[in-house]
């Protein structure tokens, strides 16, 4: 026991130059896979947010909840169509996905940092127009492509010490609900508050190369290049034009790490060794 407490303090001072270097920092995380998959992951994942929020930093949460949606669908008899393996987001299917993201799953997400003693705000990207989209392209229905991002909401909440977390729904210029990917929510969110990281929660443990190992630190031009190699491929193109998309629009670095590790955000922001790969410009 004695040797677990000196372990704990020395891991404490050690973190105490990364707690300085992202002091005021505003921190993007996007939540999915594992860290939403059972109460214990997400109380984890909530006393993380905590932690960093005590520690000064500034964290916004942008989630998604594709499992809780398809339940609800199949729960309703409402049928899904598909379109190049993504789902077509018809008026009747964004009713659900406003229920469910805005509702149940926002407010699981609000409950469990309050829990720990946080002070967690739900919203959506609907609320004051936070997420100002477009349709978009690709046959897939009321599927937003964010083109405005009005992110005073969020920074007044910041400034009054809340923790904002935000649902991936959009508002179309006539009054439309659009459905909006949570990697790309949480992307153009970062870009709007010029963020010093985004995190992306996923289920691997971060970009790999040619021989399966994964890379810690990436450039721009790197991953352009890996990604015309085909390198990166499959469900990691998505996530990486993501990143590369909230580094134009100011983000510092962008980081993609594996929310199954247990304090996955506290290892990358406050650790030498980090939890997956970054990418700078």
């Amino acid at each position: 026991m004695k040797r677990d407490s000196i372990a704990t303090a020395r891991m404490l001072s050690e973190a105490l130059p990364h707690i300085q270097r992202h002091d005021g920092s505003i921190i993007v995380i996007k939540l999915g896979g594992h860290a939403m998959s059972s109460p214990d992951a997400m109380a984890s994942f909530a006393r993380d947010i905590v932690m960093m929020h005590q520690c000064n930093l500034k964290p916004v949460i942008v989630h998604g909840g594709g499992p809780m949606i398809n339940a609800m669908l199949e729960k309703l008899e409402i049928p899904t169509e598909f379109k190049d393996g993504k789902r077509i987001s018809t008026p009747e299917t964004v009713e659900v996905v406003e229920m469910v993201l805005s509702g149940t799953v926002n407010k699981t997400i609000v409950q469990a940092i309050n829990d720990q003693g946080g002070r967690a705000v739900g919203l959506s990207g609907k609320d004051a127009k936070l997420l100002v989209c477009d349709q978009a392209e690709g046959g897939l229905g009321l599927v937003g492509a964010p083109k405005k991002v009005n992110a005073g909401v969020i920074t007044a909440m910041l400034d009054g010490g809340f923790i904002p977390v935000i649902a991936p729904l959009g508002a179309g210029e006539q009054g439309q609900t659009f459905n909006v990917n949570g990697d790309t929510a949480a992307g153009a969110i970062a870009g709007g508050l010029d963020a010093d990281r985004l995190l992306l929660l996923t289920d691997v443990a971060g970009v790999k190369d040619g021989e399966g190992d994964v890379l810690t630190n990436l450039s721009a031009e790197q991953v352009h290049a890996m990604t015309q190699s085909g390198v990166i491929s499959g469900g990691m193109i998505p996530k990486t034009q993501t990143a590369l998309d909230a580094i134009s629009n100011g983000v510092r670095a962008v980081v993609i790490l594996d929310g199954r590790a247990d304090n996955a955000c506290l290892l990358e922001l406050f650790t030498d060794h980090g939890a997956g790969s970054m990418i700078r410009a």
